[in-house]
């Protein structure tokens, strides 16, 4: 018999007193009826102001950051427990996980030393605010099928075309926009980035109505939008290297799993749950939650090692999305009635029904569902293929 191995699955104890650290500090600043910053309500980005310019002062916004971009320089563990911390407590950051999970460290690899010195400084201290420009009407999952046009005159760049689904959008003073500047023998040829300021003349923004709520989803316009050369990220024509950049840092910069664990402990001991089926629900919801958390942070580590494939990213991001709307719909139907009458004083079981309608949108967001198990088993195929 081979001798049994325990394995630790903690992050140690500089993880535990910083997740204790940003417990207390969000009890400080958030209010009771906390459940999104995804609105343009002055109360509500007041709350999300307090928040990111605490967590700045206290260098806990770009906690594994290097030094020399405005970060603390600390593991990626540590900001693992941010991701979760926030996600756990409604993103009380806002749109600012987009700067910090994503656009600055695509930035840092990419960018000229001028975007770095315009951007990165902007990011860390959370007074920037980018969205995403990527989905079109007839782009979505298949995004390399994008069609905003960019075209060179007089040494500008003339944007035209339309993003969809684009969340923050009227609150964003940059963009993050994927446009395409010439054809090649794939689809994925002519793909240029730009950082455009949303102040450009040209740009409008209309919002979407959605069971999610505002600032959600909206529409973007781009109308004779003209940017300079310096708003090219990376080359040009060779912008969807910088987009698998990015879908390698976003798949795993949101940590659903945390909330939807939060979730499951304010359900236990539920009346509810003294009926079997309810329970036997209940614990393969607990078993979910533990393996999405143990597949996330092995794409962590596996980023970390330089070693992360879109196979293991897209399987800790299955597995996350898929736990999201399992527990709303558990907690949906142990709260019953009560759920669909928001109450502050129940704690995170009054918001039973926003989480609900949130995870609507879990395996639709940042790439469907059936494009996340295509990757998987695309990957699988051609890991066949190298072992045969």
């Amino acid at each position: 018999m081979p001798e049994e191995t325990s394995v630790d699955l903690r992050l140690g104890a500089r993880a535990d007193a910083l997740r204790v650290r940003l417990r207390a500090l969000l009890a400080e600043l958030l209010p009771d009826d906390w459940t999104t910053s995804f609105s343009p309500d002055p109360a509500v980005q007041s709350v999300v102001s307090r928040v990111v310019e605490r967590l700045a002062e206290e260098q806990l916004l770009t906690l594994s950051w290097p030094e020399e971009y405005g970060g603390a320089g600390t593991d990626i563990w540590q900001q693992a427990v941010l991701r979760e911390e926030m996600w756990a407590h409604f993103e009380p950051r806002g749109p600012q996980y987009m700067g910090l999970n994503w656009v600055g460290p695509v930035i840092m690899e990419v960018g000229t030393p001028e975007q770095k010195a315009l951007h990165l400084p902007a990011i860390s201290s959370g007074t920037a605010v980018w969205c995403q420009g990527f989905s079109e009407p007839g782009a979505g999952s298949d995004l390399a099928s994008l069609q905003l046009s960019a075209e060179l005159h007089d040494g500008e760049w003339v944007l035209n075309g339309q993003k969809i689904w684009t969340s923050y959008a009227g609150l964003a003073q940059w963009c993050f926009l994927a446009a395409r500047s010439g054809r090649g023998a794939a689809k994925h040829d002519g793909i240029t980035i730009f950082l455009v300021p949303m102040d450009a003349p040209g740009i409008r923004v209309v919002p979407i109505d959605s069971i999610m709520g505002e600032q959600h989803l909206n529409e973007v316009f781009f109308d004779d939008v003209r940017v300079g050369p310096g708003a090219v990220l990376g080359e040009v024509g060779r912008g969807w290297d910088v987009i698998r950049r990015v879908m390698k840092h976003e798949r795993i910069g949101i940590s659903r799993y945390a909330r939807d664990e939060r979730v499951l402990a304010a359900l236990a001991g539920h009346p509810s749950l003294d009926d079997p089926a309810a329970l036997h629900e209940y614990a393969r919801a607990l078993v979910h939650a533990r393996v999405a958390r143990l597949l996330n942070y092995r794409a962590v580590a596996l980023n970390d090692a330089g070693r992360l494939t879109d196979r293991e990213a897209s399987i800790a991001r299955l597995a996350s999305i898929q736990l999201d709307q399992e527990v709303a719909q558990l907690a949906l139907d142990v709260s019953g009635a009560d759920a669909l009458v928001p109450d502050p004083s129940a704690g995170l079981l009054g918001h039973v029904e926003d989480v609900f309608r949130y995870a609507r949108s879990a395996t639709i967001a940042s790439g469907t569902i059936e494009v996340q198990r295509m990757l998987v088993a695309r990957s699988s195929i051609e890991g066949d293929r190298r072992a045969s």
